[in-house]
């Protein structure tokens, strides 16, 4: 876990695609999809990376479109969320891409623009975990941006502005704001079991959330831990409750 818990970019400089025989790896594909199998030469690939082949393949077909093409734009964003986890230096710079065209033409649409700062900030949060710190400051600021954005936007209540909250939370725990992200979570937690209600999968991960929080801050107290262990319970009664003992 670590340490606890442009403008500009071209389409010829995303790289190329290549094509490939594609399988579904049956461990990783839903169950209720069976593998996909073509004639001749196969490669078996994780959902990983089946979905990052549809992300060249999307961008690929809407290439040559004007860069006003919302189809096109998408499939920019689309492309560098799925590599955002595997090649984040080549992502960022189309998701930087993508975003700066969302402002350009689709200014009015503030949500899509949120979620493209969203897609930037996760990749930035990847390049911070591989060793670069100044990356995750980067990731903290427009996290809280993208926070007020939303509460501004959709109201503290609802689901975008909880889960951008819970994001934001993530990115206090990497910076050692234990305090802020507790805050934060103890204030969101409320709203989340409200709207949302208390079994639902963004007011769990919030309760885990906070359990780390508490767990990971080197001031905590026994009766820090206490809670800790007791909201992680909770949370494990409520999943299996829920979804079941296999999932």
């Amino acid at each position: 876990r670590g340490r606890s818990m442009k403008n500009g970019a071209r389409a010829r400089g995303f790289g190329s695609g290549r094509g490939a025989s594609i399988v579904v790896n049956s461990s990783t594909a839903p169950s209720r999809q069976r593998p996909v199998r073509s004639r001749g030469a196969t490669e078996t690939l994780s959902r990983p990376q089946v979905q990052l082949a549809l992300g060249w393949a999307m961008w690929k077909t809407y290439l040559g479109r004007q860069e006003t093409d919302w189809y096109r734009c998408v499939g920019m964003g689309i492309l560098g969320a799925n590599l955002r986890e595997s090649q984040p230096e080549e992502a960022l710079p189309i998701l930087e891409a993508n975003l700066t065209l969302k402002r350009r033409y689709w200014s009015h649409d503030k949500h899509a623009i949120l979620g493209a700062q969203g897609n930037v900030a996760n990749c930035l949060g990847n390049l911070g975990r591989l060793g670069n710190p100044g990356r995750l400051d980067e990731a903290l600021l427009l996290r809280r941006e993208i926070y007020a954005g939303f509460v501004a936007t959709s109201g503290v209540s609802h689901s975008d502005t909880i889960l951008s909250g819970a994001c934001l939370a993530s990115s206090l725990g990497e910076a050692e704001l234990w305090d802020e992200a507790a805050t934060l979570l103890r204030d969101l937690l409320p709203l989340a079991r409200r709207s949302l209600g208390f079994d639902h999968l963004h007011t769990l991960e919030l309760n885990v959330k906070l359990a780390g929080v508490l767990h990971f801050n080197p001031a905590r107290t026994r009766d820090d831990m206490l809670e800790a262990e007791r909201i992680t319970q909770d949370v494990v009664q409520r999943r299996r409750r829920v979804f079941g003992p296999t999932h």
